[in-house]
């Protein structure tokens, strides 16, 4: 595909392939589990099209500050965002320069969004900058398969997948990501996804 016919799809059709296959089921049920232990000031890295809101508590977050780059996802958010009854403001920025204060949030959240920022390991020492000291960091990722087989299928595909799904990297690490990046994981909880998907 020629590089211009690849930046109209980007533009025009990526963020709503993106914005229908992250709206499945399986999706949903983990946002469900982990969205609503976000509190206080919290910072979402890769706030898309604002598939998490409806999962925050609004009696434990005070304000919610939305990042990405991609003005089309953020334009899909707004009609939900008029709803909330906590205050929203969404930033279009990159994961690697957040322009945010040291020390802002309580929690970050970041959901499907390290597999597909250009240079994780930047945005994870953003993150690390911008969270208070005892503040939390809360993800949800796919990441590389355990078997061989898996994995190499993961490399034959991941480049045409990510010019087809907004840049999303199949083989990524996400753990061993955030584990180089200082943090410290508390929690964590793996499973695999049921075929198909949507369900």
């Amino acid at each position: 595909m020629c590089q211009s016919c690849l930046s109209w799809y980007a533009r025009c059709i990526a963020p709503y392939l993106v914005h229908a296959g992250c709206s499945a089921n399986v999706f949903a049920r983990m946002r469900r589990r982990l969205i609503p232990r976000a509190q206080g000031i919290v910072v979402e890295v890769g706030f898309g099209s604002g598939l998490n809101l409806p999962y925050y508590d609004a009696a434990r977050v005070e304000r919610l500050v939305g990042i990405d780059p991609d003005g089309t996802m953020l334009g899909l958010a707004e009609p939900k965002i008029r709803s909330l009854p906590f205050d929203v403001d969404c930033i279009r920025a990159s994961g690697e320069r957040l322009p945010l204060i040291d020390g802002l949030a309580d929690t970050v959240v970041v959901t499907y969004a390290f597999c597909t920022i250009p240079d994780p390991d930047a945005a994870l020492t953003e993150i690390r900058r911008i969270l208070k000291p005892m503040g939390r960091l809360i993800f949800i990722e796919h990441g590389q398969a355990e078997g061989p087989r898996g994995r190499r299928w993961q490399e034959r595909l991941n480049k045409p997948w990510g010019q087809i799904a907004g840049g999303c990297h199949l083989n990524r690490q996400p753990l061993h990501l955030i584990r180089e990046a200082g943090f410290r994981i508390v929690e964590e909880e793996r499973g695999r996804f049921p075929l198909p998907f949507w369900q």
